[in-house]
């Protein structure tokens, strides 16, 4: 059985979306909802955390509220799935591969679009890290190793976080070949810092923005494993633990906008 943990700060969205597509499910599972619309818990960690040591099933799905199942056997495939996964650590729907290749069975936004490209095939791939949308973890697993609630203090990369450390522990990491929707894109139009400022003045890059919050989770991500690895990968990038991340920031926008520009340049010199 999979236990769902998921936190939540909008009763309306968890309802039409998560809940909506777990009462289709054709196995038993066991939810538990956590309701943070008064701001109880202060970071993910935290709240998942306290979630989680309440499970009981085989494993525990990590889950946002605005999520949705896209066919009544998810769970009856994911546990079957998960079942034969050597060495398992943690499984999820979205995973980024060293070199930019983004793995996933998953849509979001509105209209939906592709999040990444899709697994051919019918088996999970292994991957380096996984998106914090959805995140199942074998409970045997969680016991030893939960959420930082010291470095991830926040809602943002505690799950890229607990893959890294789950990699340290000689774990390994999987996503999974099911489809599924995801309403939020985890990024803003508007910018917050100051390279993404610059960026935004060059409109044909057409680019969307991270939140100042997750780059101040990714400094002290940075900071943990910065003896441990060389880079930590997200699905919007990666990330050097040997060089300011200001640097890395500044160097990612000027391909932008290089890129951009020569995009640009190509399509005058076609028409």
């Amino acid at each position: 059985m999979i236990s769902i943990v998921c936190v939540y700060n909008n009763e309306h969205l968890l309802a039409d979306f998560l809940l909506d597509s777990l009462s289709r499910q054709t196995v038993p599972h066991e939810l538990i909802a956590i309701d943070n619309t008064e701001n109880e818990f202060s970071s993910a960690a935290q709240a998942l955390n306290f979630g989680g040591r309440k499970a009981r099933g085989k494993y525990v799905m990590f889950v946002h509220q605005d999520i949705r199942l896209c066919n009544a056997k998810w769970l009856h495939d994911a546990e079957r799935m998960l079942d034969s996964l050597p060495n398992l650590g943690v499984a999820g729907i979205a995973g980024r591969r060293e070199g930019g290749c983004i793995l996933a069975n998953l849509t979001n936004g509105t209209p939906p679009s592709a999040a990444g490209t899709q697994i051919v095939g019918a088996e999970p791939v292994t991957v380096q890290t996984l998106d914090e949308c959805l995140t199942i973890v074998p409970r045997d697993v969680f016991n030893v190793l939960q959420f930082d609630e010291i470095t991830c203090d926040g809602w943002h990369l505690y799950a890229v976080e607990y893959c890294v450390s789950s990699t340290l522990l000689g774990f390994a990491l999987y996503v999974l070949p099911l489809h599924t929707y995801h309403l939020s894109e985890g990024t803003s139009s508007t910018p917050t810092e100051p390279v993404d400022r610059l960026i935004s003045r060059c409109p044909m890059t057409g680019s969307t923005f991270l939140p100042k919050e997750y780059y101040v989770a990714l400094k002290r991500v940075i900071k943990k494993h910065k003896n441990n690895v060389s880079k930590i990968h997200t699905v919007f990038g990666d990330w050097s633990t040997s060089s300011p991340i200001a640097l890395q920031q500044m160097t990612s926008a000027m391909r932008k906008i290089a890129s951009a520009i020569l995009l640009s340049l190509q399509s005058d010199a076609e028409s």
